[in-house]
C-alpha cells in the first residue's frame, strides 16, 4: 500500500469512498455523515490545497483522509501544532482489513517526522462504536465541542511517538 497526496484526478475516487460510507452509515441509522454534506467542489478545493491524501493498492484508491497541521474551528483554544485527521474513509470492500489503523499510523509517523507530538481527530459523540475503535488504537478522549445544530463531537488525541 502506498499513501500520497491526492491529485485532482483522485477527486472522484475520494467522493465515491465518502458516498459509500454515507450510505453504509445511513443504512445503520448512524447519524454522522449525511449524504451530500461534502460536495464535489469542496473536495476539489481541499485537494488543490494539499489537504487530502489517498491510499492505493495496485494503483486503485482504497482509502483517503484529510491531513491538517492546525484545526482551530474544532479545537478552538486548544488548537496547537499537531497532525489533525479528518474525513478518514476506507473502501467498504476492505472493511476489517486494518486499513484505517494503517492510515492513522502513517499520519502519526508523518506528523512525528514533521515535529508534531500529537495526532488528533474528532468524531460525533453518539457513535460509541467509532469511539471504541479509536480507544483501541490508543486515542484518549480529551474534550468535547458542540457545533451548530447541536452536533456534539468528542476530541481525541494520541502521541505520535511509536513508543507510547
Amino acid at each position: 500500500m502506498s499513501i500520497e497526496p491526492a491529485t485532482a484526478a483522485d477527486a472522484d475516487d475520494v467522493l465515491r469512498l465518502r458516498r459509500d460510507a454515507e450510505e453504509w452509515l445511513a443504512l445503520r441509522n448512524i447519524d454522522q455523515w449525511r449524504p451530500g454534506w461534502l460536495s464535489s467542489a469542496e473536495v476539489r478545493a481541499q485537494i488543490a490545497d494539499g489537504q487530502w491524501h489517498v491510499a492505493r493498492v495496485g494503483g486503485a484508491v482504497c482509502g483517503a483522509f484529510r491531513l491538517l497541521w492546525s484545526d482551530e474551528p474544532v479545537w478552538q483554544a486548544d488548537n496547537a501544532f499537531a497532525v489533525y485527521v479528518h474525513g478518514l474513509v476506507t473502501d467498504r470492500r476492505r472493511a476489517g482489513a486494518g486499513l484505517g489503523s494503517r492510515l492513522l499510523a502513517w499520519a502519526a509517523e508523518h506528523g512525528h517526522r514533521a515535529g508534531a507530538t500529537l495526532l488528533r481527530l474528532d468524531c460525533v459523540a453518539h457513535n460509541r462504536r467509532l469511539r471504541r475503535y479509536y480507544a483501541g488504537l490508543g486515542f484518549r478522549e480529551v474534550g468535547r465541542r458542540v457545533f451548530d445544530g447541536g452536533w456534539a463531537h468528542v476530541l481525541l488525541e494520541k502521541s505520535t511517538d511509536r513508543r507510547c
